[in-house]
């Protein structure tokens, strides 16, 4: 399954071959059949995006659900926009936020962020609070600091 995981990528970046996100979106499947969560997120990915398969907003949440349930802090992330959004599920603040929280313990630090704008603006079903988006802004900032280069 790593291996297909591999071709989605070499083909999503065109290494040593033409790139074709239809193709990459191929092998992604099939890694993603297999339960490689790297191979499911990038698959939501390409759906949401609508690269190289045709946009499904439903089936990218089908693939970052997969991915999440994995530990996936970026499908959680995901999770949280396709909620926030109501893109491919019904609007849900609330269940967006829990996401975003998912996402931020998993180390997403654009999720800290999102959190963070949300207090600062209250949004996502919160209070304006800024020393909330204060102590969210800390966290944000301290996890892009721990960011590998």
């Amino acid at each position: 399954p790593s291996a297909a995981y591999n071709l989605g990528l070499i083909y999503q970046q065109g290494k040593d071959v033409p790139q074709d996100n239809a193709e990459a979106a191929k092998w992604y499947r099939v890694a993603a059949e297999k339960g490689i969560a790297a191979a499911q997120l990038n698959l939501g990915a390409m759906y949401a995006a609508g690269d190289g398969v045709q946009q499904d907003y439903e089936e990218a949440f089908r693939w970052y659900s997969r991915a999440a349930e994995k530990g996936n802090g970026k499908a959680m992330l995901n999770l949280g926009y396709l909620y926030e959004r109501g893109n491919g599920v019904t609007k849900d603040e609330a269940t967006a936020l829990e996401w975003y929280r998912k996402a931020s313990d998993a180390g997403e630090w654009f999720a800290m962020g999102r959190i963070s704008d949300a207090y600062k603006n209250g949004e996502l079903g919160l209070p304006r609070d800024p020393d909330a988006a204060n102590e969210w802004y800390k966290k944000y900032i301290e996890a892009q600091l721990r960011r590998k280069p």
